[in-house]
């Protein structure tokens, strides 16, 4: 039965004031700001419902004191709910760049957990007693590493390219192919960090094809500054295809006296060939010529969000002189997680074994597969229909593009629900389990589950049954 307005605004002047509802609430240990802010929506909320109700039967329980105190509760506790929060990846996507990408290491959040609570010598030398420089923590661990001649780190990649080329370049021109002009992800591209860098782009080749002649009649020109090349991590062009590579490179760069400027982007440091990933390495690139190396510290490396260039003394120099430095400079958290991560490439085996992004890439797939198996038994246990099917992880992050990697999934489907009705009271769940869906089937891979995981997961679909 429809109600009227008339009806409608009896209940509305049932609702209790804000004071009245603040006094019962007054032996609760809250934020009497926050609480005040949460009664006055909560009552708010009520009011609403109650003018949009299409019939009396709600009404009676919405006007109520509990009513609204539930709502004050829930939304003291959204409030109280952190918006950065840990979830779980469910979806075979390793570097997953919605979920925060590489995960760090045991080393690294131990590193981390000391160092937080206490002050540290970030731009201290000890040993003299005097102020040091933030640029001196890792530049001596990178070069032993990489055999380069100097380094420095800042707070991401898309900053090192800027850097570079604003400190390497006097407002001339960067050479650069058409067919590396990429798109690094949120709308932003090679030109406009070129030209933020106050250099001017100059675009040589087509898009599928490049030749050693267009760099050297780019880098012939007297507004040539600097040549760059960029590694195309994120997509791939096939067919009809040339480019030229970084020893062709290393001459004409030193036919004209121009520095050799390699975006690698990815930052692997040790090949995965054996695993069917052919994606180039630090160490490489740096052997082909360059005379400056950028790479991230979030994708294939497998540590923190972090820029890092390595390469020739001198341009390193130039880059930590530059006024841009500052801006771009790293905080004493993401310096000790990416030292602790760098440490572990000292024995590459044991990179393999202590840093999550390696380890679940060369993950076996006979582990995979017992773990699905294992997950598998237990969703079937509760009820829902599962199987264990052949199917493909991702890198992700913009790295290693076209590659997959062999891998066991759970498919599940439930007679009550639909795929997209499981995935979203997954996603609900605390804390979010996050998976995808293919031909209407919800599909879990063990690949990117950490150690208890799976516990949580079965204990979810337990709780939705």
């Amino acid at each position: 039965m429809t109600i009227s307005m008339k009806e409608k605004s009896n209940y509305l002047r049932k609702l209790p004031q804000v004071n009245d509802v603040l006094e019962s609430l007054k032996a609760e240990n809250m934020d009497p700001v926050a609480l005040k802010d949460a009664v006055r929506e909560a009552i708010d909320s009520v009011r609403r419902d109650i003018l949009q109700a299409e019939d009396e039967s709600p009404l009676e329980s919405l006007a109520s004191l509990e009513e609204i105190q539930k709502r004050i509760y829930s939304k003291i506790n959204d409030q109280m709910t952190p918006n950065l929060r840990p979830v779980i990846n469910a979806t075979g996507v390793i570097l997953h760049t919605n979920l925060g990408r590489s995960l760090l290491s045991r080393k690294a959040l131990e590193r981390i957990e000391k160092l937080t609570p206490s002050y540290a010598n970030l731009e201290y030398a000890i040993d003299e007693g005097r102020r040091g420089s933030r640029h001196d923590i890792l530049s001596g661990l990178v070069r032993d590493i990489t055999g380069a001649e100097d380094a420095m780190v800042v707070n991401n990649n898309a900053s090192a390219v800027l850097l570079a080329i604003s400190a390497l370049t006097d407002g001339g021109e960067v050479v650069v192919s058409r067919g590396e002009l990429v798109e690094i992800g949120g709308s932003f591209r090679i030109p406009e960090i070129i030209e933020l860098s106050g250099a001017h782009l100059k675009e040589i080749g087509t898009t599928n094809k490049v030749h050693p002649r267009d760099y050297e009649k780019a880098a012939a020109s007297e507004e040539a500054d600097a040549i760059l090349k960029v590694h195309t991590s994120n997509f791939k062009v096939v067919g009809f295809t040339q480019e030229v590579e970084l020893e062709e490179l290393r001459a004409i760069a030193d036919e004209h006296d121009l520095p050799l400027i390699y975006d690698l982007g990815s930052g692997l440091m040790d090949s995965l060939s054996d695993v069917g990933i052919y994606e180039p390495t630090v160490r490489e690139a740096l052997a082909s010529g360059a005379d400056l190396v950028l790479f991230s510290g979030d994708k294939l490396l497998g540590g923190p969000q972090a820029g890092i260039a390595i390469g020739k003394k001198e341009y390193i120099d130039r880059m930590k002189r530059h006024p841009l430095a500052r801006v771009v400079r790293m905080d004493k958290m993401s310096f000790a997680a990416l030292e602790a991560t760098l440490e572990s490439y000292r024995n590459p085996k044991a990179a393999r074994e202590e840093i999550p992004t390696l380890a679940m890439i060369t993950k076996s797939l006979d582990e995979i597969k017992d773990e699905a198996e294992a997950l598998r038994d237990e969703l079937i246990r509760l009820g829902y229909r599962a199987e264990v099917v052949e199917d493909k992880s991702q890198i992700g992050g913009g790295s290693c593009p076209g590659e997959t990697l062999d891998t066991y999934v759970v498919s599940v489907e439930d007679k009550n629900c639909s795929a997209s009705q499981l995935e979203h009271a997954l996603r609900m769940h605390e804390p979010a389990i996050i998976g995808r869906i293919a031909k209407d089937h919800l599909l879990l891979d063990p690949r990117t589950l950490q150690k208890g995981d799976s516990k949580i997961i079965v204990d979810a679909f337990d709780y939705m049954r």
